[in-house]
């Protein structure tokens, strides 16, 4: 404070030379470094348009117009600094009009040397403590704002509440979530609108009035209008004052399931059953949009697990047909003498087993839409019937003469590379452009590794209703460990990996434990292209191919490590294994292996 007091800034205002220059010399005797003096309302006015001071002394009488009247000029110009006047002639008129237009005191002459620095000190520390005292206002009221942005802007619902339930304060979430602003008049808060948040947060306010202790943090399930489920988390707490008296309570309540990034502009999160905000994507919508209006043949292409099924499914959606049948047809699940009765349909008694007349898909899906997955596995002779209908749009069931006319729209999928089978013979080169009149390649997972986040909470959402479970959110190691693997199985295999972990977690968070051991190796980027497989199992026909519980467990790895190398195709994970593709799915059957 005396530090700051000898810094001031002081005007002296008098018309008298002799004394401005003794005012002068006692107040920088006494230590005041910055003082000033001027004889005239002028003079002081322009040296008051220059420098802010901390204190003015003014004689009432001056050349010209007087200190009242400077003193009167000053206060409209927005000086604030308090004013000191002096007269020669005191009286009760002089002062009341001095306080009227805001001095701070006067001071009647003859000024002594004590009586001068008396009031100086005196206007100095008034001075500057108004001054503290405004900062400390405006730093209690930048707090306060600070504090109420905070309040208003956090993504939690705060909620406070006093010992009577009346509602003290919310924020803006709460106010959302608890339809606060729905129903005017409330000032209760167990006159909200009623659902599951509101009843779980009354009960914890009772709780914590009647037993005075902190309710710990539960989950609830909420469900929203659009018929999806939050899972909010509760905590709360009693609410005391710098005593410790208690006041109320105070409620936090957190929605535990991530929100959905935000997209760009025209982003798309969720495309019929695709779920895929990434710009890979984004191509493969806009495309599956503008060829769904076109009824001509597509061929969808892309690693297994990428979502060929669902790009099928999407193109029919998109198209004239929707309405009409969408017919599926797993080319490699049906026996290779059995496709083309599958297809095509067949006579009663056109061979052994035939016992009456079968409709084909093909005729099944007249007017619609017939997709054919994994038509890279289809023989010869079937490639060649169905290049026929491409052609003819007719076919002719097995053991019938006269062909069938169909209106149908063909799409097809695989995960093969059709111009190496072109080359190598192994698939007729016209039919393959037939097919490829227009192709969707589908991205795999690892080229789309952003939507990660996005698909792996789709799925827990999914897996944690199938099951039954109230997990809440994935942990944050858990899914960074899932942004580095490299997914050979794509999209099938994080479904499978998260279904998985749902069955496992007995948690509100899915932790990194529960993912499998291949994805919590230090190195879990495998590629799987030089990956080393056991040698191949003797081809067999018998179906005691493996006759002990040993070695059941043995092939039953093998059988799985095969289809992991082929990527889901059970033709490559059967020729890996060095056996017929029926005996694959024998095989499959017995040890109760899935897709």
């Amino acid at each position: 404070m005396e530090k700051d007091l000898y810094s001031a800034k002081i005007l002296i205002v008098d018309d008298e030379e002799s004394i401005r220059q003794t005012f002068e010399i006692f107040l920088t005797a006494e230590g005041y470094q910055f003082v000033k003096t001027v004889a005239t309302f002028d003079e002081a006015m322009e040296a008051l348009g220059q420098t802010e001071y901390d204190l003015i002394i003014s004689d009432i009488v001056l050349i010209g117009p007087g200190g009242t009247d400077l003193l009167k000029k000053i206060r409209e110009s927005g000086v604030e600094c308090p004013v000191v006047m002096i007269t020669g002639f005191p009286n009760l008129e002089s002062a009341t009009k001095s306080v009227r237009h805001g001095a701070f005191d006067y001071i009647s002459k003859p000024v002594n040397k004590e009586t001068l620095l008396h009031f100086t000190r005196q206007a100095l520390q008034h001075w500057f403590l108004e001054n503290k005292a405004k900062r400390l206002q405006q730093e209690n009221e930048k707090y306060r704002r600070y504090l109420e942005t905070i309040f208003r802007s956090v993504s939690d619902a705060i909620i406070t509440v006093d010992a009577n339930l009346q509602i003290i304060q919310l924020n803006e979430t709460a106010e959302q979530w608890l339809k606060y602003k729905d129903v005017e008049g409330i000032s209760s808060f167990d006159q909200l609108p009623i659902d599951e948040l509101s009843i779980a947060c009354l009960d914890d306010v009772r709780k914590v009035l009647q037993h005075g202790d902190e309710v710990r943090k539960h989950l609830i399930e909420c469900h929203t209008p659009d018929h999806k489920t939050k899972m909010i988390s509760i905590n709360a707490s009693p609410l005391r004052g710098e005593d410790d008296e208690f006041q109320g309570v105070v409620i936090v309540a957190r929605d535990m399931i991530i929100a959905e990034p935000l997209q760009s502009a025209g982003n798309r999160s969720h495309f019929h059953g695709f779920v895929d905000s990434s710009p890979a994507m984004q191509e493969v919508y806009s495309l599956i949009e503008n060829i769904g209006k076109v009824d001509t043949a597509v061929l969808v292409t892309g690693e297994s697990g990428t979502g060929k099924e669902l790009a099928a499914e999407a193109l029919h959606a998109e198209s004239s047909r929707r309405d009409k049948p969408l017919i599926k047809v797993d080319c490699v699940s049906v026996a290779e003498n059995l496709l083309e009765s599958e297809l095509f349909g067949h006579r009663k008694g056109s061979f052994t087993g035939a016992d009456r007349d079968r409709p084909g898909r093909l005729l099944q899906a007249d007017g619609g839409t017939l997709f054919l997955d994994e038509i890279g596995d289809i023989s010869p002779r079937t490639q060649l019937l169905l290049l026929r209908f491409l052609q003819e749009k007719t076919f002719t069931p097995v053991g019938q003469d006269e062909p069938i006319q169909v209106d149908v729209r063909v799409i097809a999928a695989s995960n093969v590379d059709f111009q190496k089978m072109v080359k190598q013979g192994k698939f007729r080169e016209d039919l393959y452009y037939r097919l490829k009149v227009i192709e969707i390649k589908l991205p795999p997972l690892r080229e789309r590794g952003a939507s990660i986040p996005l698909m792996a909470n789709h799925f827990l959402e999914l897996f944690r209703k199938q099951l039954g479970k109230k997990i809440a959110i994935i942990s944050d190691q858990a899914m960074e460990c899932m942004l580095r693997y490299s997914w050979p199985g794509n999209v099938r295999e994080l479904s499978h990996v998260i279904e998985r972990a749902c069955v496992l977690c007995q948690d509100e968070v899915l932790q990194l434990k529960y993912l499998p051991e291949e994805l919590q190796r230090p190195s879990v980027k495998e590629d799987l292209s030089t990956s080393v497989f056991p040698p191949p199992i003797p081809q067999s026909t018998s179906s005691e191919a493996f006759p002990t519980t040993t070695q059941y467990q043995a092939e039953d790895d093998k059988i799985i490590n095969a289809l992991r190398q082929a990527n889901g195709n059970k033709a490559k994970a059967a020729k890996l294994l060095g056996i017929a593709r029926s005996t694959l799915y024998r095989q499959m059957c017995r040890y109760k292996i899935k897709d």
